[in-house]
């Protein structure tokens, strides 16, 4: 029996219906949302707020403060980069670059040491001052700063890692919890945060509320752990709750103190809280397995990353998913 032409226009209705709402519905944005960045060779220059600048592109990132006393930076970038940094840095301020701190020994933050450094020069107190510093050390380039332990790293005084070359040394060191300067009407909060390394530093920029806060923190990939230089996940976890606690969000947990990652996007403390629960939940069952007695393979084909690593996993590279689950698990075997 034939459907009666009222049942059939009802069917073609009811498809046609169906046919629009299927060419209506948006398209979901892709997850994880992928932070492109500049092209390869080229800096992306973005402002943060306050006196404070990041550049993008030159290995790790970069920041900048400039004001009427000089230019400071938080890292160097790699050495091929430096003259593309200089260039980029010129162009938010004209100003003598006085300060490059070193937030870890990682070449990707510190190979252009030399190069950039030498751009710029120390500040003299006075004229005595200026005097005894240029019987010790060269005043054209601006100071390094570093964690000591960055410094014996990087002129092979510890024992464990080749020495660079001389003048990519920091010459300015500090082996107390933080090192302080008041430098472009602003204090600047040099904090020892070891996590990646027993070394890595933050800096806080205090009326400009940025914390630039160098491989601690990473929006690209499993933290990087190097175990040869005393890194260990837990202490990760402990100096990200560190960071936390001077980072202050602004309304609904977003904005206000605004935190420059080692690489990818300008980030807040939603960011670093999602980072810090992701890292504080891998370690714990880590921590689980180990206790249970499984050994390093049984813990890597258990996944303990799997809910993440659409995000932050790596199959290839200098990084990977499988090398972060390895140094994990040997920081919490110890």
């Amino acid at each position: 029996m034939r459907p009666s032409r009222a049942v059939a226009a009802s069917s073609f209705a009811l498809l046609a219906a169906v046919c629009l709402c299927a060419q209506s519905k948006p398209n979901r944005a892709p997850w994880p949302p992928k932070f492109s960045g500049p092209a390869p060779g080229e800096i992306q220059i973005l402002p943060v707020q306050g006196n404070v600048w990041v550049l993008i592109g030159a290995g790790a990132n970069i920041t900048v403060q400039a004001g009427n006393e000089g230019i400071l930076l938080v890292d160097a970038g790699t050495a091929a980069m430096s003259d593309k940094v200089l260039a980029a840095v010129a162009t938010i301020s004209k100003r003598t670059l006085r300060y490059v701190v070193d937030t870890t020994e990682a070449e990707d933050h510190t190979g252009g040491n030399e190069r950039i450094a030498a751009a710029g020069e120390i500040i003299p107190y006075d004229e005595g001052d200026a005097a005894k510093i240029q019987n010790t050390l060269d005043t054209h380039k601006a100071s390094v700063i570093s964690y000591l332990s960055v410094f014996d790293r990087m002129t092979g005084e510890d024992g464990k890692f080749p020495a660079r070359p001389e003048k990519s040394w920091p010459d300015n060191t500090y082996s107390s919890p933080q090192k302080r300067l008041y430098f472009n009407d602003e204090a600047v909060m040099i904090m020892h945060l070891p996590g990646n390394t027993d070394g890595n530093s933050i800096v806080f920029f205090r009326k400009s509320d940025v914390v630039s806060a160098g491989d601690l923190f990473d929006l690209t990939q499993y933290p990087v752990i190097d175990l040869k230089a005393g890194g260990s996940l837990q202490s990760i976890v402990e100096s990200l709750n560190k960071l936390l606690d001077v980072t202050v969000p602004s309304a609904y947990a977003q904005g206000g103190t605004l935190v420059i990652p080692a690489h990818g996007r300008i980030a807040d403390h939603a960011d670093v809280v999602y980072y810090r629960n992701m890292l504080s939940i891998i370690r714990d069952r880590i921590q689980d397995m180990i206790k249970r007695g499984m050994t390093l393979e049984q813990v890597k084909a258990a996944q303990p990353t799997r809910d993440y690593d659409a995000r932050y996993g790596k199959k290839t590279g200098s990084w990977t998913t499988d090398m972060f689950i390895e140094a994990a698990y040997r920081s919490l075997s110890k």
